[in-house]
């Protein structure tokens, strides 16, 4: 059984791109570089087993790539769940703009192990 040891929390955005795959990937980076916990060291194991589930919510789930997102971690079996959340804020076409939404995504990052129960 995977037991989540840890939550972070992130926010990322794309400014005026509208591109929700950079947008995830930033609020990933968000919730990872704020952070420096030696789990797997804490418990005994190789970071290499580390059970990382992803969960993302942006306005247009089917516009990410889930492959870059499981890029952003250098190990770990990374899950990743993309659901409808998130925010787009309209922008006015313009002469610096196309019109795109600014992006604003957010995620939820639990990280685990394979555990066994000690209570009996």
């Amino acid at each position: 059984m995977t037991e989540t040891l840890l939550v972070e929390f992130g926010m990322g955005s794309s400014l005026r791109r509208g591109d929700y795959t950079q947008a995830a990937e930033r609020a990933v980076r968000d919730a990872l570089w704020h952070n420096s916990i030696n789990l797997a060291e804490l418990f005994g194991f190789d970071k290499a087993d580390m059970q990382i589930r992803l969960e993302v919510g942006v306005q247009e789930p089917e516009a990410v790539d889930v492959e870059v997102l499981k890029a952003v971690f250098p190990y770990g079996k990374v899950t990743v769940k993309v659901s409808r959340g998130g925010l787009d804020v309209p922008r006015p076409v313009g002469q610096e703009g196309t019109g795109q939404p600014t992006v604003m995504a957010t995620v939820a990052l639990c990280v685990g192990f394979e555990m066994e129960r000690s209570d009996g």
